[in-house]
């Protein structure tokens, strides 16, 4: 596996946990999955970020477009990686000032990568993306740390959209099952949550 040492960072940081929790939609989970943390931990940041890069570099693109909230961190430490100018739509407009529905500099027709922490279905997805096309930005790829494999995949692609992920949820199970980092009940669990 790739990227090992930033597989075990997000467990060591409690970016990924097991037991039991509930999640937004309330369904009870054996894991949790939360990339917020990741602000708490510059190496890991940094290390997350250079994962991202390495994707990156093999994308046609101007600059990249962190969605609201859990990716701007990451997003920031991507644009400082890669010298890449970055951008983000807003979750809501403000009603004073500029009252802009995306925040940078940017012009229309540039070619935008998205980033975001993960993908489980893709719906929050098209929300962002949806702010930058009618600004006449272009998008193409997505690019996100996890990938639960939630069919967010092909829902981004029944959309038109690529999505690259540094990480698929089941490869690190596999990963964290093989080097006992994890307890073996404790993934057989998640992979029969995740189905």
């Amino acid at each position: 596996m790739k990227n090992k040492t930033l597989a075990d960072g997000l467990l060591s940081a409690g970016c990924v946990k097991f037991g039991d929790f509930t999640l937004k939609s309330g369904a009870k989970s054996p894991i949790y999955i939360d990339l917020r943390r990741l602000v708490a931990f510059p190496d890991l940041l940094k290390e997350a970020a250079a994962a991202y890069a390495d994707i990156m570099q093999n994308l046609d693109f101007d600059q990249l477009a962190a969605l609201p909230y859990a990716a701007m961190p990451i997003g920031t430490a991507i644009s400082l990686h890669g010298g890449w100018g970055m951008i983000y739509p807003r979750k809501e407009v403000k009603g004073y000032g500029t009252q802009v529905q995306i925040e940078g500099v940017y012009e229309a027709n540039q070619r935008i990568v998205v980033i975001d922490d993960l993908i489980s279905s893709g719906g929050s997805k098209l929300e962002g993306i949806q702010k930058l096309n009618s600004a006449s930005l272009v998008v193409k790829d997505i690019v996100v740390l996890i990938d639960r494999q939630s069919a967010g995949v092909e829902f981004m692609g029944e959309h038109g959209y690529k999505l690259h992920s540094v990480f698929a949820l089941p490869d690190l199970l596999d990963y964290w099952e093989q080097s006992g980092a994890v307890d073996a009940e404790m993934i057989a669990k998640a992979r029969a949550f995740l189905g």
